[in-house]
């Protein structure tokens, strides 16, 4: 019985010794494979937005919106962007608008620049002119398809609010001029 119970053992020992070197071949193997780094990712990652001041008598208008995108490869980006934005005329209204987009963005060839963007935006609007003051508050999504000449890494354009509704009082028209820059 002890000859049996050393001969396991010794069987044991070699079983432990072969999943050992096997584990470690495994392990040794999978530290060879190319993984994407962080630093392969973000070299993808470009940021960029827009910011805007606007100034007159009685009347503000601050935005600022910061995005980024990941370049797929050399024709398609996606990204993501935030937005704030406010405005008010003395004495009639005051708004704050703020929320995020989806960014999609297509270079067919280098000088030209297709930009598909959803964006969902929180209004607060708040009429001053009536006493009270009438608050209209509401969720307002546009889906903008613009053009532009791209040079580098800057692009000038135009863009199209496909949900555009003159009843929402958020842009004042469907069609707006850009200017993206990224980083």
């Amino acid at each position: 019985m002890s000859t049996k119970l050393h001969f396991n053992n010794f069987l044991t020992r070699i079983a432990f010794c072969v999943c050992f070197i096997l584990f470690f071949s495994v392990v040794n193997a999978q530290d060879t494979i190319q993984r994407p780094s962080k630093t392969e990712f973000w070299r993808k990652v470009r940021f960029g937005g827009g910011i805007g001041v606007g100034v007159g008598s009685d009347y503000t208008n601050i935005a600022v919106a910061p995005s980024a995108v990941y370049d797929v490869n050399e024709y398609v980006s996606v990204g993501l962007g935030l937005q704030y934005g406010y405005v008010k005329q003395k004495s009639l209204f005051n708004s704050q608008l703020y929320g995020a987009s989806l960014i999609g963005l297509v270079n067919p060839i280098e000088e030209v620049q297709l930009s598909a963007e959803l964006e969902q935006l929180r209004v607060n609007n708040t009429y001053t002119q009536f006493s009270p003051h009438i608050k209209d508050n509401f969720w307002n999504t546009a889906l903008f398809l613009g053009v532009g000449y791209r040079t580098e890494n800057v692009t000038i354009g135009i863009r199209y609010n496909v949900l555009y509704k003159e009843a929402n009082n958020v842009y004042s028209q469907a069609w707006m001029p850009f200017i993206r820059i990224y980083f």
